[in-house]
């Protein structure tokens, strides 16, 4: 296990990190404006999940394919582009009334939320490198078990990004029950949400491998 010294010094990377706003952050957000709290909770279970097998991954070896194998990055890449254009498409063509406080949620399960916060981080191949970047760093061969290791640093960067994506989730629902009924266009949530899917698929899809 490392040192409470690197555990300290990793878990003040984590408030860097998480605090910096990005993709996952943005998601967040959306799905909480759009959709309730609930769901913006039930989005971070699923990121925070995908951040697990990440670093499982990571610490039995399977990240380095990436890196030796350049085409398996190149599939994982195209492969989240189209899931999180489906995702922009299925959210259009849902007929849930905007900031309706069941509407939506009626149509869209938990199981459903959590299980695309967790696809949208799996194929996301930057999170893999990311996390194979990073995590090896605050990792000793004293310190016992790599999967353990690595497992007590996904769950220390989940932990931090609980308390930040967390306050996000409150202010969005905050403004979601601000704004409630006082909209022209009711399904303008709906577009909010895939223009989010839309916006992270171009993301991918142009952004560089480094």
């Amino acid at each position: 296990m490392p040192d409470l010294s690197t555990l300290m010094l990793f878990a003040a990377a984590s408030v860097v990190l998480t605090a910096t706003p990005g993709p996952d952050m943005l998601l967040i957000a959306s799905r909480s404006i759009s959709q309730g709290r609930s769901a913006g909770f039930l989005t971070y279970a699923g990121i925070a999940l995908g951040t697990y097998c990440h670093a499982l991954a990571a610490a039995l070896g399977l990240s380095q394919l990436f890196l030796t194998v350049p085409i398996a990055y190149e599939i994982l890449r195209w492969a989240g582009c189209a899931y999180l254009l489906y995702l922009a498409w299925k959210t259009l063509r849902s007929d849930g009334a905007g900031f309706s406080p069941t509407a939506t949620l009626q149509r869209l399960s938990g199981r459903r939320i959590l299980g695309e916060g967790l696809a949208t981080n799996l194929l996301n191949p930057k999170m893999a490198l990311f996390v194979l970047a990073l995590f090896p760093q605050f990792v000793t061969p004293e310190g016992g078990s790599m999967v353990a290791q690595m497992l007590v640093l996904a769950t220390i960067i989940n932990g931090i990004g609980f308390l930040v994506n967390g306050a996000v989730i409150l202010l969005g629902t905050r403004l979601r029950s601000l704004v409630a009924g006082r909209l022209r266009f009711p399904r303008l949530p709906q577009y909010l949400l895939a223009g989010v899917f839309a916006g992270l698929a171009c993301r991918l899809a142009l952004g560089a491998r480094n």
